[in-house]
Order: structure tokens, then C-alpha cells, then sequence
């Protein structure tokens, strides 16, 4: 008999969701879960570290939902009320299985590079000042609004090249899809419609002018990949520059601000790292794995039975992926694993994912993140909280974890 059906969508759990997934980890770790979305079978949360890998590395587990759903009844009139770039989004290699997913990420592997990646510190570093510049205006600045959001934003849209007219565009455009996505109120994702049909229109017109005058860019770049004659399709280049601009967006702003706020409550690990900038990475890791800026990672399908150390995921099931819950399983990372210790090693955290699907933005995040603190560290030592924590309000979404807002004074 289930202790409980879990829901995520509650004041309570948004606020501090680690004490409930403790609880699952020693009484139900394969838990049923309140998801409304799911359109068949059972769901179920599975949280405990080693669990979490099994699936991740289980063939009999899909990334795609429809292996689990019913064959449709043909019908002689298709109506498809999915906005274009919703469409394109679930056709993108996040939510594919081996051979297709394969063959996007070869393609795209041949454009987005870590030395690519690396290319980019010097436009991260010049991005950064100039928003430091803005918020060193401020007593008080919203660390969120002023810093967090807007640097990946930026930074993406140099990427992509996005030419500088339509930046305030893109950027609202952006705004409104990536506040949708973070929504689990489906009126609210409802009244985002135009918006969405707006941004696919804005990525096919940005993809056809990148296809006609070709630049020194990740438009271009992808656009022009080819294996042994492949190409990728104009839907297929929208899903992967949504899929880019959400893995190099969501997981950085996160990142920022929920690292910021770890730092800023545990005054300790605070001064150690402003006394040896050395640790930053070890730090970052610390943040990925403590803070979590991604809860759950992209719903898993059981393709048949599953048993999971004598627990039993029934075939149909969607399951969600807890890496948070993980990420915090003391029988991993010991008796201090809701510590948060800058100079933790090791530190196998999985906040990126694990195996073939593991987060394509992953080395864009920490190098945001790296020019990001290391700004932020040497500019503004002295930074403070500027509310109580209790107060701050984390955005509602079941898969990301994120503040709405952080002030922080900036000299004390």
C-alpha cells in the first residue's frame, strides 16, 4: 500500500522539497506520483542514486511516449492545435530513443564543441562586466532579473547570431516561452500560445536568413552540418536551437542564483571561497549537486515489467527521473549529504543526467557559471541577502528549481 501519492505542486515542497524526498529515499523509493499530464498508465517517481542510474541506463526504459501509448484509430481529418514550436520541441533529441538520437547528436556534436564552447569566454567575460556595470548602479539589485536571466540570454543570442535589431525581440520572445515552460498551470501555458507561434516564427525566419547569407555562427554552423550526406531539417534545426537555448538557458540562471543563495547562507563556505578563487570549480560542482537547478530530468516510458531491486515498475509507466533526490542520497555521499561543502570529493553528482541523453548545454552552463561567480566574487565581496530566505518564492515548476527573485545589497 503507497505511503502516499506525491504532488509537487505545493507551496510547501516548492519551498524546501529535500525533507520529502529524504522520506521517499528510506520508505518508498519507487513512489506513485500526482501527475496530470500523463495520458496513460501509472507514474511513479523513483529517487534513490542508484535507482536513478539503473533507469537511466535501462534499455526497457524509453525516452519516447508514444512506445507506450495505444495506436491511434485513423481518421480522415488531422487537427493539430500544437503550436509549431511546441511541436518541434518534442520532436528534439531529448525525447528520442537510439537510432534517431544518434543521428541528431552526431550532427549537432560536429558543430557544438567544447572548443567552441571555450571560444566563447572572452564574449562571456565582456557580457558580464557590462551587466556588473549596470548592477553596480544599485544599492539593492534583484540578482535574478539583473544578472541571472539576462547573461545566458545574451550569451546565446551571440551564439546564434541573432542579429543586434532583433535582440530586445528575442529576448522577450524567450522570456515568455522559457516563463511558459516553467509553468505547470496549463491555463497559463495556454495563454503563452501566441507567444510560442511568435518564437517559431521568429527561429524559422532566423534559421532561412542564416541558410541564405551564412555567418561565423551556431546557426549557420548547424544549418551547414552534415554526416555522410545527412542534414538536419528546418524542424529539427527549430528543435535543436529550442533544445540549445533551454539546456544553455534554464540550468545557468538556476545555477547563478541557487548557488548564490547556498553561498550567502553558509557564510563559511562563503569566505573560503572568496579567500581561494581555486576552489571555484570544485565549488560549482558543489552547487550543481546541493542546489539542483534541475530537479527532474525528461519523463522516462517502461517499455515492459521492470523489477528495480525488488520493487516493480509496471510496464506503460511514465517515471520520473528525480536526480535531485539523488543528488542528495546519503548512502552516496554520506551522512553529510544535505551539507553544502565546497571542496566535496569526490563528487559523482548527476545534475546534468547520465549516459547518452546527458545535458548538451552542460559545458556552457559551468563556464557561465565559472565567468559568473568569479565576476561576481571579486566585484562584490561583501555581498549580503537583502530579504529573509523565508520570504524568497521559487518559481512552480516540477522540473526545475529556481527563485523568482534574489536581492542582494551589494556593499554592507
Amino acid at each position: 500500500m503507497p505511503i502516499m501519492t506525491l504532488s509537487l505542486d505545493t507551496p510547501e515542497f516548492r519551498q524546501d522539497p529535500y525533507p520529502t524526498y529524504a522520506k521517499l529515499r528510506a520508505d518508498e523509493p519507487v513512489a506513485p506520483i500526482d501527475l496530470p499530464a500523463v495520458l496513460s498508465g501509472p507514474s511513479l517517481m523513483v529517487t534513490r542514486y542508484d535507482d536513478v542510474m539503473a533507469v537511466l541506463k535501462d534499455p526497457r526504459v524509453s525516452n519516447e511516449r508514444r512506445k507506450i501509448m495505444p495506436p491511434r484509430k485513423p481518421s480522415a481529418v488531422k487537427i493539430n492545435l500544437m503550436p509549431g514550436v511546441v511541436d518541434a520541441l518534442m520532436k528534439s533529441m531529448v525525447l528520442v530513443d537510439d537510432p534517431d538520437h544518434a543521428r541528431l547528436r552526431t550532427l549537432v556534436h560536429k558543430v557544438f564543441t567544447p572548443n567552441m564552447i571555450q571560444h566563447m569566454q572572452g564574449q562571456i567575460e565582456a557580457i558580464t562586466a557590462e551587466l556588473l556595470d549596470q548592477v553596480a548602479k544599485k544599492p539593492v539589485t534583484d540578482l535574478i532579473a539583473d544578472f541571472a536571466l539576462p547573461l545566458p540570454l545574451t550569451v546565446i543570442s551571440e551564439m546564434m547570431g541573432v542579429p543586434h535589431k532583433d535582440r530586445n525581440k528575442f529576448h522577450h520572445l524567450m522570456d515568455g516561452f522559457l516563463h511558459a515552460s516553467s509553468n505547470s498551470g496549463w491555463r497559463s501555458q495556454l495563454g503563452q500560445l501566441s507567444n510560442a507561434y511568435s518564437l517559431h516564427r521568429f527561429l524559422k525566419r532566423v534559421i532561412a536568413e542564416h541558410e541564405q547569407h551564412p555567418q561565423n555562427d551556431l546557426t549557420s554552423a548547424l544549418v551547414q552540418a552534415e554526416e555522410k550526406g545527412d542534414k538536419l531539417s528546418q524542424d529539427e534545426l527549430v528543435a535543436m536551437l529550442l533544445l540549445l537555448l533551454l539546456a544553455g538557458h534554464e540550468t545557468t540562471v538556476n545555477l547563478i542564483g541557487n548557488g548564490m543563495l547556498a553561498l550567502l547562507e553558509h557564510p563559511d563556505q562563503f569566505a573560503k571561497l572568496k579567500a581561494s578563487l581555486e576552489l571555484l570549480d570544485s565549488a560549482i560542482e558543489e552547487m550543481l549537486r546541493f542546489t539542483n537547478p534541475v530537479q527532474q530530468i525528461a519523463q522516462r516510458f517502461a517499455l515492459e515489467d521492470i523489477d528495480l531491486n525488488g520493487m516493480v515498475i509496471p510496464k506503460g509507466s511514465t517515471v520520473m527521473v528525480n536526480i535531485a533526490s539523488a543528488n542528495r542520497d546519503e548512502h552516496v555521499f554520506g551522512k553529510n549529504a544535505d551539507q553544502f561543502d565546497i571542496t566535496r570529493k569526490p563528487n559523482p553528482h548527476i545534475a546534468f543526467g547520465f549516459g547518452i541523453h546527458y545535458c548538451l548545454g552542460a559545458p556552457l552552463a559551468r563556464l557561465e557559471a565559472q565567468v559568473a561567480f568569479r565576476a561576481l566574487l571579486t566585484r562584490f565581496p561583501n555581498m549580503a541577502l537583502a530579504a529573509d530566505p523565508k520570504t524568497l518564492v521559487w518559481r512552480g515548476n516540477v522540473a526545475l528549481r529556481g527563485l523568482k527573485a534574489l536581492p542582494i545589497q551589494l556593499e554592507n
